[in-house]
């Protein structure tokens, strides 16, 4: 299975979690006097959305380069993940502003049984971020990391709403608005953590230079290459899921063209084929001193 395979499946099984638990804390929620499980319901109503976008960026990424875009369309994936942290500042947004407006108006104490229900969401969403982050990780793509934080997010606003409903329950009456400072508190967690995801998608856009490991790995195949003598620059581009390659090669100086043409696709075929998540390599020849 590639890595647009992957990445596809796993967004399907973000989007199908999210709309059954988006129906389990909204009814909860309604049902349970607990603002927090309503504002638990809303982040996960912006999830789907959110990964509904991360499945477009995938499917747009896996069409062949053109003319117009000869390295392909892969650079979709951080605007997409620009896109999700939108979804992330704007639920977190709602729930602040709706936390504010019921701690400022009397309401009842939520039912106990929702902290039944509160504890099964922890746990699903924390499964769920540890199944997602893994594939991300596996994938190298930005926006499916930003569909896991969705999860640890989501995880987390269901860990404060828990011990807000349980401060009401066990002080009782004066302490009803537990689980609306509960669902602030985690709105501003959840606006950190859109600065977390956004910081390296702005990096990719920009080609900011952070691949070392990926760059040693590369010079050091390069020099198991017939009439490799060494490297030079080394400078990579992350497009989606792929890894844009711009390298200079050593040879001896005083071969022809031909033999130097043939080193550098040698060359070229040789990384693609050791280290597959490459997209364009680009081999400038150097002859040594």
């Amino acid at each position: 299975m590639t890595n647009e395979q992957t990445a596809i499946r796993t967004t399907y099984f973000s989007i199908i979690g999210n709309t059954l638990l988006a129906l389990i804390k909204g009814l909860a929620g309604v049902f349970g006097n607990s603002y927090a499980l309503i504002a638990d319901a809303i982040e996960s109503t912006t999830d789907i959305f959110a990964s509904l976008l991360v499945l477009f960026g995938f499917k747009y990424a896996k069409r062949p380069a053109d003319e117009n875009h000869p390295y392909g369309h892969g650079k979709i994936e951080p605007l997409i993940t620009f896109a999700v942290v939108a979804f992330l500042v704007v639920s977190a947004t709602i729930i602040a502003s709706e936390s504010i407006n019921n701690i400022l108006t009397p309401h009842k104490t939520p039912k106990s049984w929702t902290l039944i229900v509160l504890g099964v969401i922890i746990i699903w969403k924390e499964i769920s971020f540890q199944i997602v982050i893994k594939k991300s990780k596996q994938t190298h793509s930005s926006s499916l990391k930003a569909d896991a934080w969705h999860h640890r997010s989501d995880a987390i606003t269901s860990v404060m709403a828990f011990i807000g409903i349980s401060i009401a329950i066990v002080f009782g009456k004066g302490y009803e608005t537990a689980d609306d400072w509960a669902a602030l508190f985690a709105s501003a967690f959840i606006l950190y953590n859109s600065y977390l995801i956004l910081r390296p998608a702005l990096g990719e856009v920009m080609d900011e230079q952070v691949y070392d490991e990926l760059i040693s790995d590369i010079r050091e195949k390069s020099l198991k290459v017939e009439g490799v003598l060494g490297t030079e620059k080394c400078f990579i581009r992350k497009a989606g899921m792929k890894f844009n390659v711009d390298l200079h090669a050593i040879v001896d100086g005083n071969i022809t063209v031909k033999i130097g043409h043939d080193i550098s696709h040698n060359l070229k075929d040789y990384l693609r084929e050791q280290i597959p998540n490459l997209g364009h390599v680009l081999i400038h020849i150097e002859p040594n001193e």
